[in-house]
Protein backbone atom coordinates (compact mmCIF):
# COMPACT_ATOMS: atom_id res chain seq x y z
CA UNK A 1 0.00 0.00 0.00
CA UNK A 2 1.47 3.45 -0.87
CA UNK A 3 2.41 5.68 2.07
CA UNK A 4 2.94 9.35 2.67
CA UNK A 5 3.54 11.68 5.56
CA UNK A 6 0.79 14.28 5.79
CA UNK A 7 0.41 17.64 7.44
CA UNK A 8 -2.75 19.75 7.44
CA UNK A 9 -2.81 23.37 8.64
CA UNK A 10 -5.09 26.39 8.51
CA UNK A 11 -3.79 29.33 6.48
CA UNK A 12 -4.00 32.82 7.91
CA UNK A 13 -2.22 34.70 5.08
CA UNK A 14 -3.25 33.19 1.74
CA UNK A 15 -1.18 35.56 -0.43
CA UNK A 16 2.05 35.09 1.51
CA UNK A 17 1.59 31.30 1.57
CA UNK A 18 0.78 31.24 -2.14
CA UNK A 19 3.89 33.29 -2.90
CA UNK A 20 6.08 30.89 -0.89
CA UNK A 21 4.51 27.81 -2.53
CA UNK A 22 5.24 29.31 -5.97
CA UNK A 23 8.81 30.05 -4.89
CA UNK A 24 9.44 26.57 -3.46
CA UNK A 25 7.90 24.75 -6.46
CA UNK A 26 9.14 27.18 -9.12
CA UNK A 27 5.61 27.15 -10.56
CA UNK A 28 2.29 28.98 -10.40
CA UNK A 29 0.52 25.80 -9.31
CA UNK A 30 -2.30 23.91 -10.99
CA UNK A 31 -5.94 24.71 -10.14
CA UNK A 32 -8.06 21.61 -9.48
CA UNK A 33 -11.75 21.64 -8.56
CA UNK A 34 -12.77 18.75 -6.33
CA UNK A 35 -15.93 17.38 -4.81
CA UNK A 36 -15.16 14.69 -2.23
CA UNK A 37 -17.96 12.41 -1.04
CA UNK A 38 -17.05 10.51 2.12
CA UNK A 39 -18.82 7.21 2.70
CA UNK A 40 -19.53 5.35 5.91
CA UNK A 41 -16.98 2.61 6.53
CA UNK A 42 -15.89 0.59 9.55
CA UNK A 43 -12.27 1.75 9.59
CA UNK A 44 -10.21 4.45 7.91
CA UNK A 45 -11.86 6.81 5.44
CA UNK A 46 -13.34 6.10 2.02
CA UNK A 47 -13.99 8.97 -0.37
CA UNK A 48 -14.88 9.43 -3.99
CA UNK A 49 -13.12 12.43 -5.48
CA UNK A 50 -14.98 13.93 -8.43
CA UNK A 51 -12.71 16.25 -10.42
CA UNK A 52 -15.77 17.88 -12.00
CA UNK A 53 -14.53 16.95 -15.51
CA UNK A 54 -15.94 13.43 -15.90
CA UNK A 55 -12.99 11.85 -14.06
CA UNK A 56 -12.78 10.68 -10.50
CA UNK A 57 -10.80 8.66 -8.02
CA UNK A 58 -11.92 6.34 -5.23
CA UNK A 59 -9.54 6.73 -2.28
CA UNK A 60 -9.30 4.65 0.86
CA UNK A 61 -6.89 5.77 3.56
CA UNK A 62 -5.90 5.08 7.13
CA UNK A 63 -4.17 7.77 9.15
CA UNK A 64 -4.11 8.76 12.81
CA UNK A 65 -5.87 11.98 13.80
CA UNK A 66 -3.16 13.91 15.61
CA UNK A 67 -1.41 17.23 15.07
CA UNK A 68 1.73 17.47 12.97
CA UNK A 69 3.21 15.04 10.47
CA UNK A 70 1.48 11.65 10.41
CA UNK A 71 1.78 8.48 8.34
CA UNK A 72 -1.04 7.77 5.90
CA UNK A 73 -1.50 4.45 4.10
CA UNK A 74 -3.76 4.69 1.07
CA UNK A 75 -5.11 2.94 -2.00
CA UNK A 76 -6.67 4.57 -5.06
CA UNK A 77 -8.70 3.52 -8.09
CA UNK A 78 -9.46 5.84 -11.01
CA UNK A 79 -12.91 6.07 -12.58
CA UNK A 80 -14.31 7.70 -15.69
CA UNK A 81 -17.83 7.62 -14.23
CA UNK A 82 -17.74 9.16 -10.75
CA UNK A 83 -21.46 10.04 -10.78
CA UNK A 84 -22.55 6.42 -11.29
CA UNK A 85 -19.99 5.12 -8.79
CA UNK A 86 -21.23 7.64 -6.22
CA UNK A 87 -24.76 6.30 -6.65
CA UNK A 88 -23.68 2.71 -6.06
CA UNK A 89 -21.53 3.57 -3.03
CA UNK A 90 -24.28 5.74 -1.56
CA UNK A 91 -26.74 2.85 -1.78
CA UNK A 92 -24.27 0.36 -0.33
CA UNK A 93 -22.63 2.43 2.41
CA UNK A 94 -24.44 5.74 2.91
CA UNK A 95 -22.82 9.18 2.82
CA UNK A 96 -20.86 10.45 5.82
CA UNK A 97 -20.16 13.92 4.44
CA UNK A 98 -19.32 16.13 1.47
CA UNK A 99 -16.30 18.40 0.95
CA UNK A 100 -16.17 20.86 -1.96
CA UNK A 101 -12.92 22.70 -2.61
CA UNK A 102 -10.69 24.49 -5.06
CA UNK A 103 -7.12 23.29 -4.78
CA UNK A 104 -3.88 24.77 -6.01
CA UNK A 105 -1.44 21.91 -6.50
CA UNK A 106 2.34 22.35 -6.26
CA UNK A 107 5.14 19.80 -6.37
CA UNK A 108 8.37 20.25 -4.42
CA UNK A 109 10.65 17.23 -4.81
CA UNK A 110 8.65 14.26 -3.51
CA UNK A 111 6.14 16.48 -1.70
CA UNK A 112 2.72 17.46 -2.98
CA UNK A 113 1.58 20.81 -1.61
CA UNK A 114 -2.13 21.64 -1.71
CA UNK A 115 -3.46 25.12 -1.03
CA UNK A 116 -7.17 24.58 -0.48
CA UNK A 117 -10.17 26.88 -0.35
CA UNK A 118 -12.76 24.65 1.30
CA UNK A 119 -16.42 25.62 0.96
CA UNK A 120 -17.88 26.44 4.37
CA UNK A 121 -14.51 26.14 6.18
CA UNK A 122 -11.86 28.50 4.83
CA UNK A 123 -8.26 28.27 3.62
CA UNK A 124 -5.87 25.42 4.35
CA UNK A 125 -2.58 23.86 3.34
CA UNK A 126 -1.77 20.17 3.05
CA UNK A 127 1.64 18.60 2.63
CA UNK A 128 1.92 15.02 1.38
CA UNK A 129 5.49 13.68 1.43
CA UNK A 130 5.25 10.59 -0.78
CA UNK A 131 7.58 7.99 0.70
CA UNK A 132 9.68 5.55 -1.29
CA UNK A 133 9.75 1.93 -0.10
CA UNK A 134 13.09 2.49 1.62
CA UNK A 135 12.10 5.69 3.44
CA UNK A 136 10.89 5.72 7.04
CA UNK A 137 8.26 7.81 8.75
CA UNK A 138 11.11 9.84 10.26
CA UNK A 139 12.53 10.59 6.78
CA UNK A 140 9.15 11.97 5.75
CA UNK A 141 8.78 13.95 8.97
CA UNK A 142 12.14 15.67 8.37
CA UNK A 143 11.09 16.69 4.85
CA UNK A 144 7.68 17.88 6.09
CA UNK A 145 9.19 19.88 8.97
CA UNK A 146 11.59 21.62 6.57
CA UNK A 147 8.75 22.68 4.28
CA UNK A 148 6.59 23.73 7.22
CA UNK A 149 9.36 26.09 8.31
CA UNK A 150 9.78 27.53 4.80
CA UNK A 151 6.00 27.99 4.44
CA UNK A 152 5.64 29.63 7.85
CA UNK A 153 3.39 26.95 9.37
CA UNK A 154 3.24 27.37 13.15
CA UNK A 155 2.24 24.68 15.69
CA UNK A 156 -1.02 26.56 16.40
CA UNK A 157 -1.94 26.26 12.69
CA UNK A 158 -1.87 22.44 12.65
CA UNK A 159 -5.04 20.35 12.36
CA UNK A 160 -5.57 16.73 13.32
CA UNK A 161 -8.46 15.35 11.23
CA UNK A 162 -9.89 15.59 7.74
CA UNK A 163 -11.98 18.42 6.26
CA UNK A 164 -15.07 16.23 6.58
CA UNK A 165 -14.43 15.99 10.33
CA UNK A 166 -14.14 19.78 10.63
CA UNK A 167 -17.37 20.26 8.71
CA UNK A 168 -19.17 17.74 10.94
CA UNK A 169 -17.83 19.45 14.09
CA UNK A 170 -19.03 22.78 12.73
CA UNK A 171 -22.46 21.33 11.94
CA UNK A 172 -22.73 19.70 15.38
CA UNK A 173 -21.85 22.94 17.18
CA UNK A 174 -24.97 24.67 15.84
Amino acid sequence: MPRNVEVKAKINDWERTLEECCKQSKSAGELIKQRDVFFNCSQGRLKLRDFQNGQGQLIYYERPDHLGPKLSNYATSNTSDPVSLEGVLTQALGIRGLVVKERLFFLVGQTRIHLDRVQGLGNFLELEVVLTESQTLQDGEIIAQGLMTKLGIQPDDLLAGAYVDLLQEQKNSF
